[in-house]
């Protein structure tokens, strides 16, 4: 027989001994996200892992009655990363609904946007990319190529962009949220909360439902590349609708979730998941925890709102929370149905409150956080100095109000750093926040005011007529509500303001404060009665076309 010489016999040993090394190398580094896929079948990710994780956050609230069913560490500042994009597309959604552009405009790609680190769809400088096509690459694949092509087209530049994102934010009641870049990839600066990120996540499907169905998307096609939502709740847990995940190093896994079930509605966040699957396990849980502890019916929202920051040398620092009226925008004109049972919640409304003696301009409930320098709004004219001393005295109605004009600003004078290009809308009427100091309350001499201060303020364009404080329960039917206020002053006021805005519809209306108690603060409601359920909403719909907040309730 023939032997197998010793040589032959190490080198066939030396062989399977390679074989088997280079077996276990490939076991040892495969992709971890393989890896993960293999543990979900024999290991549950612990949800209450993520709570003791030094960067969680969570709230849970529910959007019909503003109550908060759950909060840790909510008002702690954590990092948005992508879950900025909410902010982008609510800036988008509002160009659109005005009409100032269409899904179908073309936006053109600069090497700026095109240079952005992934994810992103890959476009190229000088091509261009539709409003429609750039909303789903940001809801799905989270683009922050397109998150620029978005702001640039609409500001000229990003930096002019993010200085708008962190106005808006100022105006829904965000007061601690900062935004330095469109996209959310990596700024120091660059903070929200949990708390706040609620309050912007109910506000956008609220302000625009026609719109907020893209949240929904589970996958989108692009030049031939399939992208699928980074959100795995879709599909997956009942009621969830919506609406957007983010990830960096140095904020962990976010997600923001709007989830409505058996009549019910709640927004949840998540903040500072170690992993994707961490994030999720857990927002399942609060979902499951707290959806049957939501309110049904009709809304009824009076909430917390986050509480102003102040600013040290430090940064922002987080100031006590203070109780009241949620500030949320109006809803679509194109959402607002007769006899429609949606929510329909109060938009943020920088009021003044006025004292007669001494005479002087106070502080709004929810005053803004004084921005930085380069989050300041721009230039407006200045106010007359009689503004110092209004009274809430009737005017006569001898000479019509001429409506103000609103004001522009070219969008080449937003401070955009050098070379930036201009955006396509040209020039846009801007909204001025209070913190500019703008105040809409009329002069009167001191005379005037002395005769008419136990009276209401009435509009110039309709017969004054006095709101009273006649208790709730002498009405019955239906009512909108314009405000909450704690001082009885300034929701006369904005009565006042309501009526003028839309005197066709409240022509015949009853307006009327109601004083209720929340904790240990006191409010006036300011309301008008009188409507059936359809009238209610109309005269709601109107008030919001004219940036009023408004909310149609049965009482």
């Amino acid at each position: 027989m023939y032997g197998v010489p010793a040589t032959a016999s190490r080198r066939l040993r030396w062989a399977v001994w390679g074989l088997a090394a280079v077996i276990a190398a490939l076991t040892v580094t495969t992709d971890p996200a393989d890896a993960r896929s293999r543990k979900r079948v024999v290991k549950k990710v612990q949800p209450t892992a993520i709570v003791n994780s030094p960067r969680y956050a969570a709230f849970v609230i529910d959007a019909k009655s503003g109550k908060t069913l759950h909060e840790a560490n909510a008002d702690n500042l954590r990092h948005p990363a992508s879950l900025t994009k909410i902010m982008t597309l609510y800036l988008l959604f509002e160009q659109l609904e005005a009409g100032k552009i269409k899904l179908n405009t073309k936006m053109e790609v600069s090497a700026e946007a095109a240079a952005q680190a992934p994810t992103k769809i890959g476009v190229k400088p000088g091509q261009t990319i539709e409003v429609e096509d750039a909303i789903k690459a940001l809801v799905t694949k989270s683009a922050n190529d397109a998150s620029v092509v978005i702001a640039e087209a609409l500001a000229g530049s990003e930096d002019a962009f993010a200085r708008q994102m962190t106005r808006k934010a100022r105006a829904l009641g965000m007061n601690r949220t900062i935004y330095r870049n469109a996209s959310g990839l990596p700024d120091s600066d660059q903070v929200t909360t949990a708390r706040e990120q609620a309050i912007l996540g109910i506000a956008i499907q609220e302000r625009f439902p026609r719109y907020y169905r893209y949240f929904s998307m589970t996958a989108f096609s692009y030049r031939g590349h399939a992208m699928r939502n980074h959100n795995k709740l879709l599909g997956r847990v009942q009621g969830v609708d919506g609406i957007k995940t983010g990830y960096t190093r140095a904020s962990g896994f976010n997600l923001v979730t709007s989830v409505r079930r058996s009549d019910r509605h709640i927004v949840a966040v998540v903040l500072g998941g170690s992993s994707g699957a961490q994030r999720d396990a857990r927002m399942r849980t609060l979902i499951e925890g707290h959806i049957t502890l939501a309110s049904t019916g009709a809304p009824t929202r009076t909430a917390v709102a986050a509480a102003p920051a102040v600013e040290t040398k430090a940064g922002p620092k987080l100031a006590a929370v203070a109780t009241q009226p949620m500030p949320t925008p109006a809803r679509s004109n194109t959402a607002v149905r007769p006899g429609s049972t949606d929510p329909i919640k109060p938009v943020a409304v920088k009021t003044v409150m006025v004292k007669l003696a001494p005479p002087k301009t106070a502080p709004a409930v929810t005053a803004p956080t004084a921005a930085p320098a380069d989050t300041q709004p721009e230039p407006v004219a200045a106010k007359p100095a009689a503004i110092q001393t209004a009274s809430l005295a009737p005017i006569a109605p001898a000479a019509p109000p001429q409506p103000e004009a609103p004001q522009t600003v070219p969008v080449s004078e937003i401070s955009p750093p050098p070379g930036a290009r201009p955006g396509i809308l040209g020039v846009l009427p801007i909204a001025v926040s209070a913190a500019a100091g703008k105040a809409a309350v009329p002069a009167a001499s001191a005379a005037e005011a002395k005769a008419a201060a136990p009276k209401t303020a009435a509009p110039k364009n309709i017969e004054p007529k006095a709101a009273d404080t006649k208790p709730p329960t002498a009405r019955s039917g239906w009512a909108i509500q314009v405000g909450a206020f704690e001082a009885e002053a300034e929701a006369k006021q904005r009565l006042s303001k309501a009526q003028s805005k839309a005197a066709a519809v409240l022509k015949k209306a009853d307006p009327y404060t109601e004083r209720t108690t929340k904790g240990e603060k006191t409010y006036y409601r300011a309301r008008f009665a009188g409507f059936d359920r359809n009238q209610a909403e109309a005269a709601c719909k109107q008030l919001k076309r004219n940036d009023i907040a408004c909310m149609a309730l049965k009482i």
